[in-house]
């Protein structure tokens, strides 16, 4: 009789597994502080860095005991006191990994990380299923690389990192469409105040030019000359020519004769 339960269908016992799941954690635990900066800095570390589980190299379900454990020991090796030849990438790194311990510190994000992995976990596997189908139907085998616990856990890892990652895409497109929205409204508030404010200008000339329409008005009224009193004067004028005639005399009309 086996000493050891039995694994997925690939045949692997979980004693094997467990095995080699702590070599591989060995081997990352004895990563000089150069590698570690190395790893913490390769290409993509932008993304990468946005999963705390993968920043401090720990399961998602350790005890936050032995996370904390863990922080202090990455804390410690990447920190630019101990790295004085490459203090600006150490710091970068010493950044990453105190963010990430900051992170699962908290009850409230460490629960929304949590979920971001169940999440990683429940869609490998529905992914190995649509495999397994696929496999079926043409009349092969239904094993697949992901029975193996590492390469699935391989495959959660990789699915975790993009969900993270289109978290972090969808906040960025959420706080720029937020910052153009402020831009616009900003932009109608500037334009609100140029109008009021031409507004009061225009209302200002005008009350201060009263008094000029008003005896503009006034001289109009009385005929000055200059504001509008000679229409009248010519008026006047050629009512007085109209008395006579070309030679300077205008002759009476004649009456009818009387019978």
């Amino acid at each position: 009789m086996a000493s050891s339960s039995q694994g997925p269908p690939g045949g692997q016992s979980f004693d094997t597994f467990y095995k080699e799941l702590k070599q591989v954690e060995k081997r990352d635990e004895t990563l000089t502080p150069k590698l570690q900066i190395e790893r913490l800095l390769r290409p993509g570390y932008t993304y990468r860095n946005l999963n705390p589980y993968e920043v401090l190299q720990v399961d998602p379900d350790l005890t936050l005991e032995e996370v904390k454990k863990k922080f202090r020991r990455m804390s410690i090796l990447v920190h630019p006191d101990r790295n004085p030849d490459d203090c600006e990438r150490s710091q970068t790194a010493f950044d990453a990994v105190k963010k990430a311990w900051t992170v699962l510190e908290d009850k409230n994000t460490r629960k929304a990380c949590m979920d971001v992995v169940e999440e990683a976990r429940g869609r490998t596997k529905m992914n190995m299923e649509e495999k397994k189908k696929k496999l079926r139907r043409e009349g092969k085998s239904s094993a697949i690389e992901e029975d193996d616990p590492i390469h699935f856990k391989k495959a959660v890892n990789i699915l975790t990192m993009k969900l993270f990652a289109d978290l972090e895409r969808k906040r960025q497109a959420n706080e720029n469409k937020i910052s153009e929205d402020a831009q616009k409204k900003r932009e109608k508030e500037i334009e609100e105040e140029t109008k009021k404010e031409k507004m009061q200008e225009f209302e200002k000339n005008w009350e201060e030019s009263r008094q000029g329409r008003v005896d503009s008005w006034m001289s109009f009224k009385k005929g000055v000359p200059g504001t509008g009193g000679p229409d009248k004067e010519k008026k006047k004028e050629k009512k007085i020519k109209n008395k006579y005639s070309p030679i300077g005399f205008r002759p009476p009309k004649p009456k009818p004769e009387q019978r």
